[in-house]
């Protein structure tokens, strides 16, 4: 690892030399600008100011329509300038930040307005030369603007944006992060929630996770897909992999296909915005605003990588724009490409290995098993003789009783008879669950040390804009964007289902309990002549070695409307198609494949009783079969998912509908149609198209995949119409002067949706703030929320999953018959199937959510800058999640159903036998056999309460002569996360407590998860950055508050904390104007984490949705615009 350290610190090094070198001879331009604007309306002079300094302008376009500015003539800096500019007018500078800046009114709310002019800065040849005279440029009209409607309402023009809750994240904010993906972005805000679907999960090797270059983002603490996310005010196709929570498939957003290079902002709306936006937007709305108007060219490229690994990342960014047409129409273009390696477990001491142990060795938890992650099925295998049989040699049991056996090495304890197919390795009955054979687990991080973390990934996006005004009140824009990503990544060797066995032939060359006369026959035992076929029990082909998985995710999206203005009125309308495509394929074994070459009757067959490593039990298979043999079952599993969407919206709003009282009330309104489609395209070894049939038994099942329950094809789709209104009424303005109500305003909104698959839902909105006096602002919302269905779990045929279940009627007979003292002691545990079946009757999940706050914009004295400080508490209620009781829990409730005389029809179980009868013969429980499988069908289920408080504070200072700086700090505190029981669990909670059925089943009932997993009470992140002349350096820290892992306690019973962490980001940016090749140049190094903190450590190494696997990552970036 040292010798990669300094690899890439020598890399670095030399990139930052020769950065330096090429620009030594550039001189630094005088932070001053050459202005020359003659007097004028203030529009125009607001646009030729954003020419002449290079800065961005947003402003109130309506409400200096009518006004003209001061001459304004000399080289002065920027901000100075515009303060004279506009000394006369109503405006004032609300904020500055980077290249970008923010006017009011002086007697409003900086930000608080929704419709702004956007004055962006043009190259210009020269300026005209001779002073006083004007140009010819500001003789003409000022050029037509853009506008940015932020994030909260849909009316143009209208001011109650101000009563909600929105974060604005900026370029300077993106650069401090030091942000190379949205994964990087969406981690670091603080109202966002675990990110379950990320990249660095390969689902175990399973095929039916989301897996490859995946990120989500969550808001609230609520589970996924219930945060809306928009690309440009419009939303997102969804990622078309779903990955399961507590049972259940969830479909999510995929924001790694946001180019985070081409982000001009973020806006993240901290409320429910179902009232405006529709499905999905319970918890908030994300805006990813890219630049869709830009003249220029820029280019960057950054190489960075984490210290002591082999993860190594190089992004290139590039952003053309041109105008056209006489400045009628834009063209832009932005590119981003960016190529990184793969982080592997080996690179860190806490994925090293999966027996942390060590790590908590001197703590309460020293010696807690759960520290130890390695795998029961490893090399060691267990199995099982037929009709389980058992074997005796000499008279003295080989296998247990029940006919099960285990290989183990000789120096274990408990050797029952020594095998001779290979050396140091010998027969114990059993399984290898023990703490005795604890040994025999497989530490696959320590075997296989190339096995990712994240995996290495190349991601392409491109976005192009269009805009051209077909005449003075029209405009036609358009959007196309495709992303793709390539993932390779390695995991862990196939294991076998328990519920899939494989019988072993008793003519299989390596069977030690084979026929007489056959090769490996033990010696001395008394089983049968003919011998005894075996079946696997727990066996993972660790020989085989490890799985490469490869990822393709794909996005396309077309987008095509026109938009204008008719008197007061301002309408829009436009279609959009996207579409995105997974294919994720990897190694895989055909468990028919392996049958055969396990059966074979010659020594090339394959050798399930080879054992591991008998001198490093849990380490590498030093006897593996031979690769030709290996190589005759491997195959190439492959997985296709595709999500469709498809939208026409038509919208018109008027910020000036009524005057009344002498303040206008806006109206917006508007209609949408879309159809969505979800396709999961299964390999046909998994879809039950190939079954797997024992060649031994004839028996047949569903899924040939080793390891992969049987999961069948997918097809939805619905269309949805959709209708909403918004009213913003204004009360009380400044311009009344009204003492203690400087200014009242509310936001009445509500959305109709009508789902062809789950019916019709419709939710209103009421917000307001109150100005008591200027600077001082009271916000507050209530608003109806809901959530569709997603089309899997509406259309899932049944499909299967396998768990270890304990039988808890059995149990209860065990009990009663005196054969146990208490449940505790209980053995009947075996691999349960469970059945899961979609429901078409499912209902849209809906919710309640409010909020209050307080906004504090304090005037400072002069020259002290500007502050903004914010609060909010908000609650968000929701009932009829769609969930799926658990098989446990359908057990549970056969065991209260039995214990009463009747049972519960979703367990199957097979008829009672004698062995059965005599089982339960005087327990007063009727007899009954082995439970077949678990039917389950998703359900509108748990009611859900979370609340929690907002903080909020941002300051610029004024420019003095030692520069410039802007502060911002945000935080985020969970007070609640209650998750109530359903009625079914609470029907068992209740029999427990009347004393019907054993409280050792271990039912959970209604709990507060705050601090539980992956809910932090506190959250907060906060920037800082410098300007001075060309020199820019920017501070990030984070901070994600301890968290409890449920599962894990000590002797004490006190559950295991993974500790808080803050981690902190730098930056350092010097730019050059004017370097001599038309345009300027910055270069910036970086870290992120610079002081190297490590994940908080957890069973699992690390929680990764919650934290980055890697430590100190450096980074260079060099940056050329024109």
């Amino acid at each position: 690892m040292r010798r990669r350290s300094l690899a890439f610190s020598h890399s670095l090094l030399a990139t930052c030399a020769f950065v330096s070198l090429a620009c030594s001879t550039v001189q630094a331009n005088a932070e001053d600008h050459r202005f020359n604007i003659p007097s004028q309306s203030v529009s125009g002079a607001l646009q030729l100011f954003a020419k002449q300094s290079g800065y961005r302008l947003l402003f109130p376009s309506r409400s200096v329509a009518d006004l003209r500015s001061k001459p304004l003539s000399g080289s002065l800096s920027a901000e100075d300038a515009l303060n004279l500019l506009l000394s006369d007018t109503p405006l004032r500078i609300a904020s500055i930040r980077g290249r970008v800046i923010a006017l009011t009114a002086r007697k409003g709310e900086a930000m608080a307005i929704s419709r702004f002019t956007l004055a962006r800065p043009v190259q210009l040849a020269a300026l005209q030369p001779a002073a006083g005279m004007i140009p010819k440029a500001a003789e003409a009209p000022p050029p037509p603007v853009d506008e940015i409607v932020v994030v909260g309402s849909q009316i143009r023009g209208a001011k109650t944006t101000g009563a909600l809750p929105v974060s604005v994240v900026g370029k300077e904010d993106i650069a401090a992060m030091g942000a190379v993906s949205a994964n990087d972005l969406f981690r670091t805000l603080p109202q966002a929630s675990d990110m379950t679907f990320n990249e660095q999960t390969l689902g175990g090797g399973s095929p039916n996770a989301a897996r490859g270059d995946v990120a989500s983002v969550s808001l609230r603490g609520l589970e996924q897909g219930n945060t809306l996310v928009l690309l440009n005010g419009r939303r997102m196709v969804l990622h078309p992999t779903s990955q399961t929570s507590n049972g259940t498939p969830v479909l999510t957003y995929n924001v790694n296909a946001v180019p985070v290079g081409g982000l001009e902002r973020v806006e993240v709306l901290r409320d429910g915005a179902a009232a405006l936006y529709g499905s999905d937007a319970v918890a908030g709305v994300v805006n990813n605003v890219l630049s869709t108007d830009y003249t220029g060219l820029s280019l960057d490229a950054t190489y960075g990588g984490a210290e002591g690994t082999g993860m190594r990342e190089f992004q290139f960014n590039g952003k053309y724009g041109s105008d056209f047409s006489g400045g009628r129409g834009n063209i832009s273009l932005m590119a981003n490409f960016t190529r990184r390696t793969a982080l592997e477990v080996g690179d860190q001491d806490y994925t090293a290995t999966n027996d942390l142990r060590s790590f908590v060795e001197g703590t309460a938890f020293e010696g807690n098993t759960a520290f130890d992650t390695r795998s029961t099925s490893s090399s060691w295998g267990a199995f099982r003789t037929q009709n389980g049989l058992a074997v005796r040699s000499n008279g003295t049991l080989v296998t247990s009783a029940a006919g099960v056996f285990h290989i183990q090495p000789q120096t274990n304890a408990g050797c029952q008879i020594n095998l001779s197919t290979a050396p140091g390795i010998c027969i114990d009955d059993g399984v290898i669950t023990g703490a005795a054979d604890r040994n025999l687990r497989a530490d696959n991080s320590a075997s296989f040390p190339d096995i990712t973390v994240t995996p290495s990934t190349t991601r392409f996006n491109v976005f192009s804009f269009i805009n051209y005004e077909l005449s003075d009140s029209v405009k036609f824009f358009s959007e196309l964007g495709y992303y793709r990503a390539k993932s390779k990544g390695y995991t862990t060797p196939g294991t076998l289902l328990a519920t899939t066995p494989i019988t072993i032939s008793s003519s299989a060359y390596w069977n030690p309990f084979g026929a007489v006369g056959s090769v490996n026959r033990l010696p001395g035992i008394d089983a049968p002549a003919e011998g005894l076929n075996l079946t696997t029990v727990n066996l993972s082909i660790r020989d085989a070695g490890m799985r490469q998985v490869n990822v393709t995710n794909q996005q396309f999206r077309l987008l095509g409307g026109l938009k204008g203005e008719m008197g007061n009125w301002d309408w829009e309308s436009a279609a959009l198609y996207s579409e995105a495509t997974v294919k994720d394929s990897g190694d895989a074994i055909s468990n028919s494949l392996l049958q055969a070459a396990i059966n074979r009757t010659t020594a090339d067959a394959y050798n399930p009783f080879s054992g591991g490593d008998p001198s490093n039990p849990s380490g590498l298979d030093t006897t593996p079969s031979a690769q030709s043999t290996i190589d005759s079952f491997i195959v190439t599993s492959t997985r296709r998912n595709k999500t469709t969407l498809a939208l026409w919206d038509a919208k018109v709003s008027n910020a000036q509908l009524i005057d009344l009282w002498g303040a206008p009330i806006g109206i917006a309104a508007g209609i949408e149609f879309r159809r969505e489609t979800y396709k999961d395209d299964r390999d046909a070894l998994q879809d039950g198209s190939t079954p797997f049939v024992d060649s031994v038994t004839g028996v047949s099942y569903s899924s040939d995949l080793l390891g992969a329950s049987y999961r069948p094809d997918i097809y939805g789709k619905r269309t949805v119409f959709s209708a909403y209104a918004e009213l913003a009424v204004p009360v009380f303005t400044p311009e009344m002067e009204i003492p203690m109500f400087h200014a009242l305003e509310f936001q009445l909104a509500g959305r109709y949706e009508h789902y062809s698959d789950v019916g019709d839902v419709a939710k209103p909105k009421l917000a307001g703030f109150w100005d008591l006096l200027d600077g001082i602002r009271l916000r507050g919302s209530i608003s109806g929320g809901f959530r569709a269905p997603n089309l899997e779990v509406i259309n899932t045929p049944v499909s299967e999953g396998v768990n270890s279940r304990t039988d808890y009627v059995q149990c209860e007979a065990d009990l009663r018959a005196g054969r146990i003292s208490s449940f505790s002691g209980c053995t009947r545990s075996f691999a349960v199937q469970q059945r899961r079946d979609g429901n078409s009757e499912l209902k849209p999940e809906e919710s309640t959510s409010w909020s209050l706050g307080a906004v504090l914009t304090p005037p400072l004295p002069g020259g002290l800058g500007k502050v903004t400080l914010t609060v909010d508490r908000w609650r968000i209620k929701q009932k009829s999640s769609v969930g799926i009781l658990s098989d446990a829990t359908e057990i549970a409730l056969d065991y209260l159903a039995r214990v009463n005389g009747s049972s519960n029809p979703n367990v199957v179980r097979a008829a009672a036998t004698a062995d059965d009868i005599a089982r339960y013969a005087g327990t007063g429980i009727t007899p009954t056999g082995d439970i077949l499988y678990v039917d389950s069908r998703y359900e509108n289920l748990l009611p859900l309460d979370v609340q929690g408080i907002d903080f909020g504070f941002n300051y610029a200072s004024p420019t003095t002569p030692a520069g410039r700086f802007t502060l911002s700090f945000n935080a985020s505190k969970l007070i609640k996360y209650y998750q109530s029981a359903s009625a079914q669990v609470q029907s068992l909670l209740d029999a427990i407590a009347g004393g019907e059925i054993n409280g050792a089943i271990g039912v959970t009932g209604a709990a507060d998860l705050v601090r539980q997993d992956g809910h932090p009470r506190w959250r907060y992140s906060g920037t800082l950055t410098w300007y001075k002349g060309p020199v820019q350096v920017g501070l990030f820290t984070q901070y994600i508050g301890s968290v409890e892992q449920s599962t894990v306690f000590d002797a004490n019973a006190n559950p295991y904390v993974v500790d808080s962490q803050l981690t902190g980001n730098l930056y350092v940016q010097y730019t050059l104007k004017k370097d001599g090749l038309g345009g300027t140049t910055s270069i910036q190094l970086g870290a992120r984490n610079f002081t190297n903190e490590r994940p908080p450590l957890a069973t699992s190494g690390y929680l990764a949705s919650l934290y980055q696997p890697q430590r100190r990552y450096w980074y260079a970036t060099i940056r050329k615009s024109f």
